[in-house]
């Protein structure tokens, strides 16, 4: 079996995998969405010293699994590098002590593999990766080749949502607030511009319709000036301008390139209307949509736990002394994950 931890941001989570059936055994995961609701986003030294509370909770439940373990996997980036440091010296004190190798993951690489939780691994495959730090497509041929074909300029999908979320008081974690709030309002209420409309490049950009949205605030007088149904359209208005965005851009990807199948993963790919969306996409390129069980599209464990069943296969060993933090850079189109 394999036991991975995953500790990138604010979601403390442990898996038990077992090597010869791809069977998860055991999975746990501890929010801190609470915690961090009162300041409106992550606080990441506030992050940490609850990821050294809960880690060792969940690595205690795991205990009966031990003798059996034949590796240990852990997120090494990218990430808060305060909250990846908790996972890692776990990991690392584990893999010594039970002398075993040690497997590093690359979160984003994980959130791909969460296609295949307790499934054979399918490439190749077009990826739309959409979470509160990343938003980009990824050409994905196999295990050691993944090509970001486009990616974000600026503000993720899963930011803009949140942050959106915030200039109207809604409250943390703003996507799903936004889409429960959408499901309410008139998406045709406010003319908003969606990014980069007339423009030939395929990239995402959200920061400039994140400034038109608290423009627009501002102009019915302020977040305590809106009554709810100011804030159910514009949040409708928002999430559309949002969708047709990554629609036209995806679009362009699609017509250049014959891959049939294509996925969806990612925190905010729980969106069930942007799903939607590429449901009817896909079948208008006649491509296959993919996407992951809703639980596990945020941060968890048991995404990092599949990733490495491949990598064990592989041989992709660490020494425990060995492994670093690799601080995170903004990953650009045509580079390899």
């Amino acid at each position: 079996m394999i036991l991975s931890i995953e500790s990138s941001c604010d979601d403390s989570s442990i898996a038990i995998t077992e090597i010869a059936t791809r069977k998860l055994i055991y999975h746990k995961k501890i929010s801190q969405e609470a915690d961090h609701a009162c300041y409106g986003g992550v606080v990441p030294e506030l992050a940490s010293r609850l990821h050294a509370v809960a880690l060792p909770k969940l690595l205690g439940e795991t205990k009966p699994w031990f003798d059996k373990l034949k590796a240990v996997a852990v997120t090494n980036q990218p990430g808060l590098g305060v909250t990846l440091l908790e996972g890692i010296a776990m990991a690392k004190t584990l893999a010594a002590l039970q002398d075993i190798p040690l497997i590093p993951v690359h979160h984003l690489k994980g959130h791909i593999y969460s296609l295949f939780i307790e499934k054979p691994t399918r490439f190749p495959m077009l990826v739309l990766l959409i979470s509160g730090g990343h938003t980009m497509v990824v050409r994905v041929e196999s295990f050691e080749k993944m090509e970001i074909l486009a990616t974000s300029m600026d503000d993720s999908v899963g930011e803009s949502f949140d942050k959106t979320a915030k200039m109207m008081d809604l409250g943390y974690p703003g996507g799903p607030i936004i889409e429960e709030m959408a499901r309410q309002g008139d998406e045709n209420r406010f003319d908003l511009p969606v990014p980069l409309r007339n423009s030939k490049l395929i990239a995402f950009s959200l920061s400039g319709l994140k400034n038109a949205v608290r423009l627009m605030i501002e102009s019915l007088g302020g977040a305590e000036a809106m009554s709810r149904q100011d804030k159910r359209d514009l949040a409708a208005s928002f999430q559309k301008a949002v969708k047709l965005h990554l629609l036209q851009k995806s679009k362009k990807i699609f017509k250049a390139d014959p891959i049939k199948d294509f996925a969806i993963v990612g925190g905010a790919s729980a969106n069930l209307y942007i799903r939607s969306a590429y449901e009817t996409l896909c079948d208008e390129f006649g491509k296959k949509l993919h996407v992951a069980p809703l639980q596990y599209c945020s941060d968890n464990a048991a995404m990092i736990g599949r990733y490495a069943l491949d990598a064990y296969e592989q041989k992709r060993f660490i020494d425990p002394n060995e492994i670093d933090l690799v601080s995170t850079k903004k990953q650009q189109a045509g580079t390899l994950l």
